[in-house]
């Protein structure tokens, strides 16, 4: 058994999913550009994949989309409210409660960011699929929200609070997923840019989409001062228009189940042209 602490409190993790329920469709630009990266990226694949497994249902647009492509599909999420609307089971991703070998492909879509164990989380998704299923996440990563970290920052002083989740950045989120023991593993990210005309609103998107901090230490709550602190730095950082460009960085990873079918490497030796031959052929 891992003894390490858990880096996110998962009770306050699920009531933040269960909590943005209600209005999520005021805020779910940023699951909304993930998903259609997902789906997009899926419509390229040329394999039927039937059976598959959605991690993140905040709403029952995954469902439907998958559905329509002739799937059928399970739902979970980390919220218990979330995954019963979505007529799903609750989960947490690195506790998977699903047999081996059960789904051709895995979705995890704007969840992972707040995973307390995503090397296992990785590991068990890999396991559900089926040999050469395929799994597909997206995830907010490292760069996200450098304005409102830096209006934080300078607001806090000598003594800033973590307010900000700990990011993943691509580089790292490829070296899990060959640990995680997936073939053809790739990540790759994305830039959403929003233009907030306020800092107050940028949290307000924060918390309607379920991103409140849900890290098992939660810093001291920011006192008044501060947050009029933090609109003022964030304001000076606007456009001449008023309006300041957050950013947020999105990772996106896929993966295959290992299959004696995929193809791979050549065994060595079994070349019948030597290099050199090649090479002198081009000459």
């Amino acid at each position: 058994m891992d003894s390490r602490p858990d880096i996110f409190d998962r009770a306050r993790r699920a009531r933040h999913r269960d909590r943005m329920l209600p209005a999520f469709a005021d805020h779910d630009f940023l699951y909304r550009a993930m998903l259609d990266e997902l789906l997009d990226r899926l419509r390229d694949v040329q394999r039927d994949l039937p059976e598959a497994l959605v991690i993140g249902c905040p709403d029952g647009s995954a469902r439907a989309a998958l559905e329509a492509m002739g799937k059928r599909v399970a739902c979970a999420d980390p919220g218990f409210l979330a995954a019963r609307a979505a007529g799903g089971v609750q989960v947490d991703e690195d506790a998977l409660p699903f047999a081996d070998d059960s789904f051709d492909l895995v979705i995890a879509c704007g969840t992972l960011d707040s995973v307390n164990d995503l090397p296992g989380a990785l590991i068990l998704m890999r396991r559900v699929l089926r040999p050469d299923g395929l799994m597909l996440a997206a995830f907010a990563g490292a760069g996200s929200l450098p304005r409102l970290k830096a209006a934080l920052l300078a607001a806090e002083g000598d003594r800033p609070g973590q307010h900000v989740h700990p990011q993943v950045d691509v580089r790292s989120a490829g070296d899990l997923l060959s640990r995680a023991g997936f073939a053809m593993p790739v990540a790759d990210g994305d830039m959403l840019t929003i233009r907030y005309g306020d800092v107050v609103r940028l949290m307000h998107d924060l918390r309607g989409m379920g991103a409140s901090n849900a890290l098992a230490t939660r810093p001291p709550g920011l006192t008044r001062d501060v947050l009029m602190r933090a609109a003022g730095h964030f304001s000076d950082a606007a456009d001449p228009d008023g309006r300041t460009a957050e950013q947020i960085a999105i990772v996106y990873l896929s993966g295959w189940k290992p299959d004696p079918s995929q193809a791979g490497p050549a065994r060595r030796g079994s070349a019948t042209v030597s290099l050199a031959a090649a090479l002198k052929g081009k000459e």
